[in-house]
């Protein structure tokens, strides 16, 4: 999940100076653990039905596919998803910045991982970790052309995408430049990637129409994501949950 890029609902709570620290133990304390962060449960639910039998399978021959972590921040959803770690287990490994230096459990299948993400320090400390063994540092929303190139190859190659709480920052243009990039790709591809309820519906609906005209919807998810901040629960009267829906699409054949 990630974050500064851009453009902004004002009703939602910003946590920019956590997501520039240096090691995410701010990230747990004020997130995870103070807004009960539970989503990568469920993200990790979905993955593992529609994607982790496909992706172990097509890594039996030891081969490693190429998973990248778009605006991952310091990399929590890659720890739920191919780490198979649930939201106890990642505040437990970020429980002190000594125990965040390494992650508690090794990937469930062979990946090579790419993090992209607008923040330097979070990138810095996933490859540190061993989260992500290659990183690109991008303002998506403008990145200049050389990024541009490296983000695009890399969504190309790419045999699984994921993107979660994030495409919200991202202005059409961009999501749609990243969408094309993966959708080039060739061979079988899949993406996660959700939606935030009550958070800009109107441009979560243009982005779900975005994902439907390039990509095979496969399966989705709906559960509880995080509890609204003080701010948010004055903006959004009477509700207590952020809310979660989670989508899987795969490359059109």
């Amino acid at each position: 999940m990630s974050k500064p890029e851009v453009k902004t609902d004002e009703k939602k709570q910003h946590f920019d100076d956590i997501y520039v620290a240096e090691t995410p133990v701010p990230y747990k304390e004020r997130i995870l653990d103070a807004l009960e962060y539970v989503s990568d449960n469920f993200n990790r639910q979905t993955f593992d039905r529609l994607i982790l039998p496909w992706a172990q399978q097509k890594a039996a021959d030891g081969s490693p596919l190429n998973f990248v972590d778009l605006a991952g921040c310091f990399g929590n959803t890659t720890m739920a998803t191919l780490n198979g770690m649930d939201y106890d287990a990642i505040r437990n490994n970020w429980r002190s910045e000594e125990a965040a230096k390494t992650v508690d459990q090794p990937r469930r299948f062979p990946a090579h991982t790419t993090g992209i993400d607008i923040s330097a320090n979070a990138l810095a400390y996933g490859k540190s970790a061993g989260l992500y063994d290659e990183t690109i540092e991008a303002d998506l929303n403008a990145p200049a052309p050389e990024t541009r190139k490296a983000v695009d190859a890399a969504l190309e190659n790419a045999d699984i995408l994921i993107s979660t709480a994030a495409l919200v920052y991202l202005e059409p243009e961009a999501v749609a430049e990243l969408l094309d990039a993966f959708a080039r790709g060739s061979g079988e591809g899949y993406m996660l990637v959700n939606f935030l309820n009550p958070f800009a519906p109107d441009q979560a609906d243009a982005t779900k129409r975005q994902l439907l005209e390039r990509f095979e919807f496969v399966g989705s998810g709906a559960s509880r994501h995080r509890k609204l901040s003080p701010l948010e629960q004055e903006n959004y009267p009477g509700e207590e949950w952020s809310l979660l829906e989670i989508w899987v699409l795969r490359r059109k054949s």
